[in-house]
C-alpha cells in the first residue's frame, strides 16, 4: 500500500497549488501558491429527496456535485497582491487578491504529494474561481494567514 505523503518541506514532493487565468490558455501555470495549510478537496454530491404514499421512508437520488478546494495560506506579499514585473493579465501579475476581485475563471492544478513508497502522486485539475479570502493576523499568530477557496466550475480531473 502506498499512502499519499505530501512530505512537508521536501521540494518537488509536497502538495502544491498552481493557478493560471483560464482565458490565457497558459501551457504552464502562471502562479504557484506557497505556504499551503489544511488543504481540503470537497466533492459533495447534492441529493434530491422525496416521499411517496406507498413508501414508509424517504427516497433519494444523487444529483449534481458542488466541488471546491479550500485551504489556509500564509501570505506572501508578491503572491497575494501580484508581481508588477510579470506579464499583465496573468495570474502572477494579478496575485490571489486580484484574481478574486477580478472574478477571473482560473485553471488550477493541485498536486497532492508523492506516495509513501516514493512514487509520483496524483494531480487534481479543473477550473474555478478564487473566493473566501479573509486575511487575519494576531499576537498569537504574527504572520498574515488567509483562508482561500476555489469554487470549482464543473468537474475535477485526476491525473
Amino acid at each position: 500500500m502506498a499512502y499519499i505523503y505530501p512530505a512537508p518541506g521536501v521540494v518537488s514532493k509536497q502538495s502544491t497549488l498552481k493557478l493560471s487565468v483560464e482565458a490565457n490558455n497558459a501551457v504552464t501555470p502562471e502562479l504557484t501558491v506557497p505556504a499551503l495549510q489544511d488543504v481540503t478537496v470537497n466533492a459533495a454530491n447534492d441529493v434530491f429527496t422525496w416521499t411517496q404514499l406507498d413508501q414508509g421512508s424517504k427516497l433519494q437520488i444523487a444529483t449534481t456535485a458542488t466541488n471546491s478546494l479550500s485551504m489556509n495560506i500564509v501570505l506572501d506579499q508578491t503572491v497575494f497582491f501580484g508581481d508588477s514585473g510579470a506579464t499583465a493579465g496573468e495570474a502572477d501579475f494579478k496575485g490571489i487578491f486580484g484574481l478574486s476581485t477580478a472574478k477571473d475563471l482560473l485553471d488550477f492544478e493541485l498536486y497532492l504529494g508523492d506516495t509513501s513508497d516514493g512514487q509520483e502522486g496524483k494531480t487534481i485539475t479543473g477550473k474555478g474561481y478564487v473566493t473566501g479570502l479573509a486575511p487575519t493576523v494576531s499576537a498569537d499568530s504574527p504572520v498574515w494567514v488567509s483562508p482561500i477557496t476555489i469554487t470549482v466550475d464543473g468537474d475535477y480531473t485526476v491525473a
